[in-house]
């Protein structure tokens, strides 16, 4: 019988590696990298927290509030398709919670709510698109 043993070497570590006083381990991968290392060159994890500004980022409270006019919390947060799909959305569901109402003498209104809870709690964690502003490169002449 044959037998045949595979190493896999770009696996990541299941314990990450002793690391000295000027290295650390990715949090993704185990690679060791210097203590300061903005991004890790085997994997896509990158730095971020004190280092990373609120600057380009979009407030989760603000495309909260706009959702109250569904889709215009995903366009603030730089999601066009899906504001405008969520907006082409609430034109069915209208006419659906009109005939609720009329069929249950006005309580199907209530309805509509379910679909802007929806739209909102979506704004609330889709990711941001907002690029941030480019650096001022001050007058040039």
């Amino acid at each position: 019988m044959i037998e045949m043993s595979v190493e896999y070497t770009d696996a990541p570590a299941t314990r990450p590696e002793a690391s000295g006083g000027d290295k650390m381990p990715c949090p993704y991968c185990g690679h060791l990298l210097p203590k300061d290392a903005e991004s890790c060159d085997r994997c896509d994890w990158t730095r971020s927290g004190a280092t990373e500004t609120a600057e380009g980022k979009a407030s989760d409270a603000v495309a909260v509030i706009l959702s109250v006019i569904p889709g215009l919390g995903h366009i603030y947060k730089g999601h066009k398709l899906a504001g405008f799909l969520w907006m082409a959305g609430a034109i069915p569901v209208g006419i659906f919670v009109f005939l609720a109402a009329i069929a249950s003498a006005g309580f199907g209104i209530g309805l509509f709510f379910f679909y802007l809870i929806a739209v909102m709690l979506h704004a609330y964690a889709v990711d941001d698109r907002v690029v941030a502003p480019r650096e001022d490169e001050g007058e040039e002449y």
